[in-house]
């Protein structure tokens, strides 16, 4: 399963194999045992060291897939609700580049109080 992810993550960031094993300062045959699940069981370290070259969490490096595309599409439900709320507000495609200027002020805001 975490050898699955790698491969699958490292291949959709564009990287080979022996790309990520020099970022992530680990051997090539390593990556490889892992990504082929002969080695089930990499040390955290190495995890956290591949999934920060992934940029991905440790989370996404230990979930299934399906479980991954269970919260993808939680959180892409939660934002057509957002929109469905907003449309229902009276708030059309035209008034949103306002509130994008309003939510960029307020961010402002709080990072300089």
């Amino acid at each position: 399963m975490i050898g699955d992810n790698i491969l699958r993550i490292r291949k959709q960031r564009g990287l080979t194999l022996s790309e990520l094993a020099e970022k992530a300062f680990i051997s090539k045959s390593y990556l490889s045992n892992i990504e082929r699940s002969l080695n089930k069981n990499p040390s955290i370290q190495v995890l956290e060291k591949v999934a920060g070259v992934l940029q991905v969490s440790l989370q996404q490096l230990l979930n299934r897939e399906e479980d991954l595309n269970e919260t993808a599409s939680a959180v892409e439900k939660e934002w057509l609700d957002f929109i469905h709320d907003l449309k229902d507000a009276g708030i059309d495609k035209r008034n949103v580049q306002d509130y994008k200027i309003l939510v960029e002020f307020i961010k402002w805001q709080q990072e300089n109080t």
